[in-house]
């Protein structure tokens, strides 16, 4: 790539997306591409022919998805799998019908077997049945990248896709129904304190930036504490799902970003293939290679917020996948790895999500 190439950036607006927009234009690189879900519906196969027909990208990073956490994962099944293999399916058709030069495919880390062995390599996939709540969204991930890697084989493409473990940063989504554990965790510690501290006006604030289960920053102080309650946060302690047990890992949005800029710039198919006839598992983990415990988290995440009541762990609700550690050894050996510790990040977007408050105010 090159300063005047034109990148399209599929999903620029989310997580992912506006943090690889954001480290691109610090490179230098000028000719971005990017449309919202109004201008761009990525599911419309006839409009984003309509729009590769137009702008004719030569490179794409492909950031759009329909994603969620544990609950989302596990009620909204069919969403899950339809969306992202019709979204998958529309951008990477376009991309090879108009001959882009290389294409970066996002996926997740939970395409990988629930019983995986720890950490877990690239050649992992695909070896034992997955978890069960997230199976949809990861049969969908596995179909896109085994479509990169199946247009590489057959026609000599560059499409490269990569497989971050749990991400968080700014821009995440903090909708406590669809969001991931750790942007949950940090509004929920919030408003736990709030409530702990009876700071109605903060609740006010949080309900009028992001509204909750239908209440938003009008509602009565009684509506308030009921929902509160009802999510598990309660006057003098809050309650998570699951026993805290399993084991996650955590990547700064724009150390993911960095990473796949470094790739777009530097890794092709052939530098993954190698020289093997069975092609098979050229995707790369992208992650920090460290894990904590959910209960480990969940006290690191109240000290950060200044959260103070007591937390209390409910073994009724699922747990999900009891480790999902990535082995980082291919992408360490060409040449990158992660910046951002833990603790680091999460002052940073607890920093960004109370200045998001103030702004939307």
């Amino acid at each position: 790539m090159n300063e005047n190439s034109k990148i399209y950036i599929a999903g620029h607006n989310g997580l992912v997306g506006s943090a690889i927009w954001k480290n691109l234009l610090s490179k230098g690189y000028t000719n971005l591409v990017g449309r919202s879900h109004s201008e761009l519906d990525l599911m419309d196969g006839v409009t984003v022919k309509r729009f590769f027909d137009e702008e004719k990208p030569d490179y794409v990073i492909l950031a759009a998805a329909y994603v969620g956490g544990i609950v989302a994962n596990n009620t909204f099944r069919a969403d899950f799998i339809y969306r992202n293999l019709q979204i998958q399916n529309n951008v990477i058709g376009e991309s090879y019908r108009h001959r882009v030069q290389k294409l970066l495919f996002l996926g997740s880390s939970c395409i990988y077997p629930k019983e995986a062995p720890q950490p877990i390599r690239e050649e992992d996939l695909l070896t034992s049945p997955l978890e069960y709540t997230n199976e949809p969204y990861a049969i969908a991930k596995i179909a896109g990248l085994k479509m990169c890697e199946s247009f590489n084989i057959q026609y000599g493409t560059n499409y490269i896709a990569v497989m971050p473990t749990n991400l968080y940063g700014p821009n995440d989504n903090f909708d406590l129904e669809k969001s991931h554990v750790l942007p949950a965790l940090i509004r929920k510690m919030h408003l736990a304190k709030c409530m702990k501290e009876n700071n109605w006006s903060g609740i006010q604030k949080d309900l009028r930036r992001r509204s909750l289960d239908g209440i938003d920053g009008q509602s009565t102080m009684d509506d308030f504490v009921f929902t509160l309650n009802k999510i598990g946060i309660f006057s003098n302690h809050l309650e998570l799902w699951g026993t805290g047990k399993p084991m996650r890992e955590f990547l700064w949005s724009e150390d993911l970003a960095d990473a796949c800029v470094f790739i777009m710039e530097n890794v092709n198919f052939s530098d993954l293939r190698g020289n093997k006839e069975d092609i098979r598992n050229c995707h790369i983990n992208i992650g920090t290679g460290k894990e904590v415990s959910i209960k480990e988290l969940a006290f690191l995440t109240a000290d950060i917020v200044g959260y103070t009541g007591k937390i209390k762990f409910n073994p009724s609700k699922p747990d999900g996948t009891m480790r999902k550690l990535t082995d980082v050894s291919k992408l360490e050996s060409l040449g990158w790895k992660y910046k951002v510790e833990l603790e680091v990040g999460i002052r940073r977007m607890y920093h960004w999500y109370l200045s998001d408050q103030e702004e939307n105010a």
